[in-house]
């Protein structure tokens, strides 16, 4: 049955979803207060990885958040501001780290992750994307010291019990793979498999393009809420008036759960900012997608240069950024590839949506079958979108889900 169906959100999830919605003959319309691809699309650090299912929240964590407190510009911070507010957040998240709830986490990232490239290709073939995807090109992870490397032994373990590749390097073979990289990092791991997207923002634009030439609607405007016909959602309301609908997803990123709220599903989720700095002519960097593990975060050669992406900093959606984390990133960076020209630099902060359990939430609005939610994908939007949008559409379409559902669930927590 052929739907009108509104699509709440046009970042990478909310494009991937409306595409395949799209492909499955519905009529669909994209509202978001921004074009596609401006919101934490727009500068992600471009992993595309199958094997990406560490959880974030990992047994012994609990120890480290004094630390976390005491650096505003490490890989993980809190602002004290805002310590009381996240309280509840952090609470489950440190509860998600236990060794037990860790492996099902595990199993619920992989699953999801598994299918990313297989996913995207029908959506960027036809878009004519191909060109920013480089699948299985393989990514690099690296450490600085033996023991931070032996300190990350359970997440290759999940990896590699999960059937991730995972081929370890020792110093000398990181130099031969990646010959600009500086002599410091004493261990490394490439996983082959995993790839990544030299312009995460035009790859959304890209497809977003494509929905449209195919007879899809992008409107901007901002979703103030849904409106209702006895016991159904009949529409979307907007700063610019109703939008009918038959069905409705939310895939609006970090603000998904305050209009899921409107619905009565009180979904945990969090904002964790991520800086990144991309630098234009660079002169030196990666041939793939590298991560500094022990400093959390990646090295991704783009089309417009090299961008250092990562970090989480927890001080909600309202707060300024705070750009000497960028900064602290540029500074890493010429630490990680010794010769950097950095005259051309930009910064950039974006809100991910995370839940406490690190697995986004893929399922009806309870009680609900006209209300799809499409969000919470943290710092896996870019991998698990595509088969997100496959998922969606697959669940409007009332036809079995291509995976178990039942670990996204959003009466979980």
């Amino acid at each position: 049955m052929k739907r009108n169906v509104t699509v709440i959100g046009a970042g990478i999830v909310g494009i991937s979803c409306a595409s395949y919605l799209q492909r499955d003959g519905h009529q669909v319309t994209v509202i978001d207060r921004l074009p596609p691809g401006e919101g934490c699309s727009f500068g992600n650090a471009g992993g595309m990885s199958p094997g990406s299912c560490v959880p974030v929240a990992m047994p012994g964590m609990a120890k480290q958040i004094p630390q976390w407190l005491m650096d505003p510009l490490g890989p993980l911070s809190i602002r004290w501001n805002y310590l009381l507010p996240a309280l509840p957040w952090l609470i489950r998240f440190l509860r998600a780290g236990k060794r037990e709830e860790v492996e099902r986490i595990a199993d619920g990232i992989r699953a999801l992750l598994d299918g990313v490239f297989d996913n995207y290709a029908p959506l960027i073939k036809a878009a004519g994307a191909e060109h920013l995807v480089h699948s299985r090109a393989g990514q690099m992870y690296v450490w600085r010291t033996e023991a931070a490397f032996n300190g990350d032994q359970l997440g290759l373990k999940l990896r590699r019990d999960r059937g991730i590749t995972v081929e370890v390097l020792d110093k000398h073979e990181l130099r031969q793979r990646e010959p600009a990289l500086a002599p410091i990092f004493e261990k490394g791991v490439v996983f082959p498999q995993h790839g990544h997207c030299s312009n995460p923002f035009r790859l959304v634009q890209t497809l977003a393009e494509h929905f449209q030439r195919s007879g899809g609607t992008i409107l901007k405007r901002e979703v103030t809420g849904f409106a209702r016909g006895g016991d159904r959602v009949t529409g979307v309301a907007t700063d610019a008036g109703e939008v009918k609908s038959d069905n409705v997803v939310i895939a609006a990123g970090a603000w998904s759960a305050r209009l899921a709220r409107q619905l009565g599903a009180h979904i945990p989720l969090e904002a964790q900012r991520g800086y990144h700095v991309t630098v234009a002519d660079p002169g030196v960097g990666p041939r793939i997608n590298v991560m500094w593990a022990d400093a959390k975060f990646m090295a991704t050669p783009m089309e417009m240069g090299l961008r250092f992406a990562g970090t989480v900093e927890l001080a909600g959606l309202e707060a300024a950024p705070d750009y000497r984390r960028a900064r602290k990133l540029l500074e890493l960076g010429k630490t990680m590839y010794p010769g950097l020209k950095d005259a051309k630099v930009t910064e950039w902060m974006g809100h991910r949506p995370c839940t406490p359990d690190t697995l986004p939430v893929i399922d009806f609005a309870p009680g609900r079958k006209d209300v799809v939610f499409a969000f919470g994908h943290g710092h896996t939007g870019l991998s698990g979108a595509s088969t997100t949008g496959k998922l969606v559409a697959e669940m409007v379409a009332g036809s079995k889900p291509s995976i178990d559902l039942k670990p996204y669930s959003a009466t979980r927590f």
